[in-house]
């Protein structure tokens, strides 16, 4: 089996491949405090619940945005599962042509999804990631990397809002029924909530017009299914898109 590690600064988020078939998920919280004995502790006791074993893992795969996690992520795969991990970086093999100023600079979240989306939907594509941060990826359709844009994820966004305006509350992310709130709450939600749809299918309207073509646009990322279903510029949600690109790297490496 295929054990895959995506470790976004929010959440980690894991999988277990037996063949092409994605047969275990799990999303955990970051915690840069960790080390690698309570990863391996809590990690035994998911596979646990799923009646699993460490013995059943013989290959791991690893991207990561967290710098101070990946050492003692990759000291657990080690010393726990007795397996060294791949983990994604620039002497790895991923059939990507970067196409942007420094390469090096580009995300491993980034370049394991444009590979999973080239696989799964071909090319000119557009990849948004709601994370942490939300990321746009273009990809031409000769299936080259070409960048694409960053901004805060709306939960940056509502913290940002709450903490430097001293008389507004923390309110529940959910969506009104109007864009004309009527309490200080729902102008708040309306706001936050079509606002950053409107961000979505700006951001993604202005990359189809450079790209050219008929870019297919596909979502993935913890609040995905959420933002999503009101965009009208998004064709796919494909919420194991990370893992699948992991799986696929994985393979182009063996």
């Amino acid at each position: 089996m295929l054990f895959v590690i995506d470790i976004g600064n929010t959440n980690i988020v894991m999988g277990i491949y037996q063949g092409d078939k994605l047969e275990h998920y799990w999303r955990i919280s970051t915690d840069i405090s960790k080390t690698s004995d309570e990863l391996g502790l809590l990690l035994n006791q998911l596979f646990c619940y799923k009646g699993l074993s460490f013995k059943d893992i013989n290959a791991i795969a690893i991207s990561s945005v967290v710098p101070n996690l990946m050492s003692d992520m990759k000291t657990m795969c080690e010393e726990y599962i007795g397996v060294k991990p791949l983990i994604i970086g620039s002497n790895i093999k991923t059939g990507l042509e970067i196409k942007v100023d420094n390469p090096k600079e580009v995300g491993a979240d980034r370049i394991v999804n444009a590979v999973a989306t080239i696989e799964k939907y071909g090319a000119p594509v557009i990849v948004v990631d709601f994370g942490t941060a939300t990321t746009f990826d273009a990809i031409s359709s000769e299936k080259y990397y070409l960048g694409g844009a960053i901004t805060p994820g709306i939960g940056i966004s509502m913290d940002a809002l709450f903490s430097k305006a001293a008389k507004l509350p923390r309110v529940e992310l959910k969506k009104p029924d109007s864009i004309i709130g009527k309490s200080t709450v729902k102008c708040m939600q309306a706001g936050i909530i079509y606002g950053y749809i409107s961000q979505v299918d700006g951001i993604v309207n202005r990359m189809k017009k450079e790209l050219g073509g008929l870019p297919v646009v596909v979502a993935t990322g913890g609040l995905s299914g959420f933002i999503v279903p009101y965009c009208d510029t998004v064709d796919h949600v494909d919420p194991y898109l990370t893992l699948e690109g992991l799986k696929i790297i994985f393979e182009r490496n063996l």
